[in-house]
Formats: C-alpha cells, structure tokens, sequence
C-alpha cells in the first residue's frame, strides 16, 4: 500500500489500527484503572448513604438520648445499732448472710435487764400496797370524824346544862370553864380528823386502785424494765443481706453502737449523674435503659426516671466550692437522677451497691415534669419488726397490782 493510500484511510480504521498496536500489559492497566474508579465511586456513595442515614438516624432518634457512664447502683444500708448497753453473748448471722425481717441477730446478756425487771416488779407492788392503805385510811379517817362529831356533841350538851346551872349559881365557875374548854377541844379534834380525812383523800380521790398515778408510774417502770429485757434480743428491721459486721461475741456495747447493715436487694436505683448540659430536656418518667459492668451488654435493664436531685454534688459538699472567690474556674457541674429499676429483672439479676453502669436516658417523651408534683400517701418504707406486742407486760402489771391489793378488777 502507498502513502498516498494510508493517507485515505477513514480515522476509524486509523483508530483500530492503533489500538491493535496496543500491548496487553497497557490494556491492563488501563482496566485496573476503570475498576479502582468504579469502587472510589461505589464507597464514596456507600458513605455518602450512610452519612445520611445516620443523620436521619440521629435526628429522629438519636438526639433524644442521653447518655452518661458516671451512674452507680444505690441502694438502702440499714444501720443495725444497739437500744440497750450490754456484753454481746451470740452473734447469729455474718456478712453475706441472707436475714429476714424479725430475725435475732444479736444476743445480749438479759441478766442484767432481768433484774431490772424485778425491781420494777417489787416498786409496783409496794405502791400498791401503799396506796390501798391510803384508800382504807380514807374509811377510817371517816371513822374517826363520826367519832369527834359525837365527843363533840357530848361535850356540848354537858355545856349547855352546865350553864343552866351556873346561871343559879348551883356549880363553880372553874367547872363551867373547864366544861368550855371540852367543848373546844372536842371541836379541834373534829377539824384535824376532817384535814386528816382530806389529806389523805387529796392523794386517792375517788380514782380505782389501779388508775392511781402512783400506781400508774410504777407500772410504767415494769413495761420500761420488760420492754429493754426484749429489746437484748435484737432483730432485723428488714429482709436482706448483713453486711460491714462489727459487732464480736464478749464486746461490750452502749446504746447507739452499730453492729451491722443490712442491705435489701430488691430495692435498688441507679444514681447517673448527668452534666448539666445534658438535662434540658429530662424528665421524670422518661425510660432508660441501663448496663452494668457487673454483667455486661448481655444484661439490659429497664427503668425509668423517677427524680432529679435538687443540688449538685459540689453545693452538697462537706466544703462547697466559694464561687465568688477570685480565682474561679467555671467547671460543667453534675446533677443526680434517680432512675427506678424493674423489680422483676432485679430479682433475676441482683445487683450491689457501688457497682458502675451506663445509662441511657430517652427524652423524647416531654409529657413529664422536671420536679415532683405530688405527695407521697404512705411512708416510702415502714417495718412492724421493731413493733413489741406490750400484752405479756400489761399482764405482769395486772397480776402484780391483783396480788397485792387484794381486788379482783
């Protein structure tokens, strides 16, 4: 083929000529070159997907939890102390153990409160042997007025004829002064009869034997002295675990000394403590989701918030920072919320106070309040276990006053 004939060709055919001169090696590379733009592309919109379902994600969902990882379990530590001051004698459950409500923990020498109890037995009984003899002396004292309104009367008549003969001169003088004299002796008898009689009933009145206050303070002494011999027993307010044992058996302990704690594990709450920043749009009601590094992810538990502390942990401090002073630093402060926990899953999985976890508070809810606006009707915890059943006292005052008064009441 000439030049002149080349030179005729159409371009196309110019074009596939040369690309047939291409090597396989540039074809290659100019492939691979295709292929990292189309995956370039591929992820840079794969990102872009996600950016934007994330966004979509956030603004629906996301935005609205609050999070925190500075959240601990609380919970109840009910301080076992002492009412009376004795030598510990038993000590019946450790730390670990499980008690319930009533349960003697703690068993003092009662020997000493025994006596006290017999004490107050014999006082009673003397009082009321006293005061009986005041109610009989009330009879006699009535006696003995009857008595001087006679001699009284007696001695007025003997007067009264007496004159009736010193008018005729027929007895002396000195015989009708000395009969004058009687009479007012008669009657200063009838007056100190009638104080004895009013002494005496100022004290008994006409109030029964066993209503008398004397009788009454001395048997309060016998259910003082028997309510501290029970209380040597002394017994779990609630039920729960013992914890931070102190007490040892041949310990010597006063009123007020603690002996243990015992802690309720089904009456637990989280205490997160949001930043201040996070609290804008929390509420009490709203629910959250906790987990515990004591169990993990694989344990979710569900609560809701149920408070929000009225002070920061800095103003509750034993030294609150003085704000006012010139060297102030401004410090995002942390505020307490009070999350309740789902009974049932607490009681599945126990939890222990002190233990971290991570809470999740949802605020899209906004139906809610920021501060409590209702009144508790009942007491938020109440136990009958310290409650002593006083009838086996009353009945030792009973058979004491019967056996010393002579009565049957």
């Amino acid at each position: 083929m000439s030049i002149s004939e080349k030179e005729s060709l159409p371009s196309s055919e110019k074009t596939l000529s040369s690309s047939e001169k291409q090597s396989p090696s540039e074809v290659e590379k100019e492939t691979k070159k295709q292929q990292r733009r189309l995956i370039m592309t591929s992820l840079t919109l794969f990102f872009l997907l996600l950016g934007a379902g994330y966004t979509v994600y956030w603004f629906l969902t996301l935005r609205y939890h609050q999070d925190t990882d500075n959240a601990y379990v609380t919970g109840n530590q009910i301080q076992v102390m002492s009412q009376m001051a004795g030598s510990v004698v038993s000590v019946n459950f450790d730390n670990t153990d499980f008690v319930k409500s009533g349960q003697p923990l703690v068993q003092l020498d009662p020997r000493d409160a025994e006596l006290a109890l017999k004490r107050a037995e014999n006082e009673l009984a003397n009082t009321v042997r006293i005061t009986h003899q005041h109610m009989i002396d009330s009879k006699r004292y009535q006696a003995i007025i009857e008595l001087k309104k006679i001699a009284l009367r007696k001695a007025q008549h003997d007067l009264n004829r007496r004159e009736i003969l010193g008018t005729q001169d027929l007895i002396g003088k000195e015989e009708l002064q000395h009969m004058r004299e009687a009479v007012s002796a008669a009657q200063a008898e009838l007056d100190v009869a009638i104080a004895q009689y009013q002494s005496n009933q100022a004290i008994i009145l006409d109030t029964p034997l066993e209503k008398q206050p004397a009788i009454e303070k001395a048997a309060s002494g016998v259910r003082d002295a028997w309510l501290a011999l029970q209380r040597t027993h002394i017994v779990s307010p609630v039920d729960g675990y013992v914890a931070r044992r102190s007490v040892q058996v041949g310990s010597r302990i006063n009123s007020g000394t603690p002996l243990m704690a015992i802690v309720p594990a089904n009456n637990m709450w989280i205490e997160a403590n949001f930043k201040e920043t996070q609290l804008a749009n929390m509420q009490i009601g709203q629910p959250a989701k906790i987990i515990s590094d004591f169990y993990g992810a694989d344990v979710v538990y569900t609560g809701k918030v149920t408070g929000i502390d009225m002070g920061t942990g800095s103003a509750f401090s034993l030294l609150p920072a003085q704000n006012a002073s010139g060297n102030w630093i401004k410090v995002v402060q942390r505020l307490p919320v009070r999350i309740e926990l789902d009974p049932e899953q607490l009681k599945q999985h126990p939890l222990r106070i002190g233990l971290s976890t991570k809470v999740t508070v949802d605020t899209a809810n906004s139906n809610g309040t920021v501060v409590a606006a209702s009144e508790r009707t009942l007491p938020a915890y109440h136990t009958n276990a310290l409650t002593i059943d006083m009838a086996p006292a009353n009945k030792i005052v009973t058979d004491v006053i019967n056996s010393n008064s002579g009565n049957k009441f």
